[in-house]
């Protein structure tokens, strides 16, 4: 019994003690009138209507839209169908595929090891993953046999490269390059999201051995960097991926909606994917990736790039954390000094799309964007995912905006730029 006790006293520590606490205690996010934080409710309700409009004109099956200022909830609701073909409606804690939405987490897991000195960002990954010692680019390729040549790069992969897409590394079968669509597939590499009994670390030993787009650090592609970061994450900590992001950021979050894989207890929450079949929302099938996979499968793969899903509350709580300087109800995840270099401007030129530059997995406004209207003040930060899901937090007006969808295929909707340029015209302070 006493070493039942004991052992049940250094687990509770170990988690305890995840992170450190902080003299700030932020509150967790609750529910306000509007007009307590300087927004309008009559300026909200058109982000109603808007979305009231895209689910009764077929532009989506169903939308979770969620409003943060100040920390406080001023707008939260759930329209349409989670499931069309079923009829399930939707409901705003329903959990969504947020597919590379999950990298800013990884990143964020990232920087928490660099803030104990595990690493530097500029180290090479082969320094801890030797798999990446010696990288080649593509040189030649073949498309009969999928046979190629290469040239030696011009210096290592390094954490950096992949928290900033600058590697060279692709991304498999979304890839932009077909050359390399046909070589990842070729080589077996998971892309993203599978039911398959396969591990992050056994697929990024296989990436590790082919060729890559460009030099690191002379070019911007989007990759499978954050993945090999997942596996980076396990080599450092000790721990799988998902037990580290459950310890140390999660639970201390109270993230509790957030998984690779869902409980049984929440499998019924996942709303479905939906792609359009005439003028009608049909499930979206099989195809590279079973779109049940959060809830079916060998759930053993945890991409750090794809794989986590989330509701809109629980990724809202992940921003607000950003937006307080790394703290949330007492505990810091990082220090501001750290989330200060991570917005940073890491792309250097080999990225922008004419008004946000590239951080550590986040895109953020620039001034030019900030000019442009409707997209929120210089430092907001941004992403959305494979699935239809948007996101964005302005750190200078402490708004949070969070919109969340499930749909693929030839589908042409405006809800994410609509919501986003609703939020901001809602501020009447």
């Amino acid at each position: 019994m006493k070493k039942l006790f004991t052992l049940f006293f250094v687990t509770l520590a170990l988690i305890a003690g995840a992170q450190t606490k902080s003299s700030k205690k932020s509150l967790p996010l609750t529910p306000a009138k509007a007009e307590t934080v300087g927004m309008s409710s009559e300026r909200l309700g058109r982000i109603d209507a808007m979305c009231k409009e895209a689910v009764s004109s077929g532009d989506v099956p169903g939308v979770v839209a969620l409003v943060v200022r100040n920390g406080k909830i001023v707008f939260h609701e759930a329209y349409g169908q989670a499931d069309a073909p079923s009829g399930r409606a939707m409901k705003t804690d329903d959990i969504f595929r947020i597919a590379s939405q999950t990298k800013a987490i990884t990143s964020t897991a990232v920087m928490m090891l660099w803030e104990e000195g595990k690493f530097q960002l500029d180290d090479p990954i082969s320094k801890y993953i030797p798999e990446f010692k010696d990288p080649q680019v593509l040189n030649s390729f073949r498309y009969s046999d999928t046979t190629y040549t290469t040239t030696p790069a011009s210096r290592e992969i390094t954490v950096r490269h992949l928290l900033t897409h600058t590697s060279g590394l692709g991304y498999g079968v979304i890839d932009g390059d077909e050359r390399f669509q046909m070589m990842y597939a070729k080589a077996g590499i998971t892309d993203l999201f599978t039911t398959e009994n396969v591990t992050i670390g056994e697929s990024v030993k296989k990436l590790a051995k082919l060729p890559l787009h460009h030099s690191p650090g002379e070019g911007w592609t989007y990759s499978e960097g954050l993945d090999v970061l997942g596996y980076f994450i396990e080599v450092i900590s000790g721990m799988p991926f998902d037990e580290f992001l459950r310890k140390r950021l999660f639970d201390p979050l109270g993230m509790d909606d957030t998984w690779f894989y869902l409980p049984s207890s929440k499998a019924k929450r996942l709303v479905a994917i939906h792609q359009k079949d005439g003028n009608k929302w049909a499930r979206y099938p099989v195809t590279f990736y079973d779109p049940e996979y959060p809830v079916s499968g060998a759930k053993k793969f945890f991409s750090g790039g794809a794989g986590l899903s989330s509701t809109a509350k629980d990724y809202a709580t992940f921003l607000q954390m950003y937006l307080n300087g790394g703290e949330l109800n007492g505990v810091r995840i990082l220090s501001r000094t750290t989330i200060q270099t991570m917005m940073g401007n890491q792309s250097q030129g080999l990225w922008g799309d004419n008004g946000r530059h590239y951080g550590l997995a986040f895109g953020v406004v620039n001034q030019a964007g900030q000019d442009q209207g409707g997209r929120g003040s210089t430092g907001t930060f941004d992403w959305g995912g494979y699935f239809n899901t948007q996101y964005f937090a302005d750190p200078n007006e402490n708004i949070i905006g969070v919109i969340m969808k499930q749909t693929r295929g030839p589908v042409s909707e405006d809800t994410g730029w609509q919501f986003r340029q609703l939020v901001f015209q809602a501020v009447d302070d």
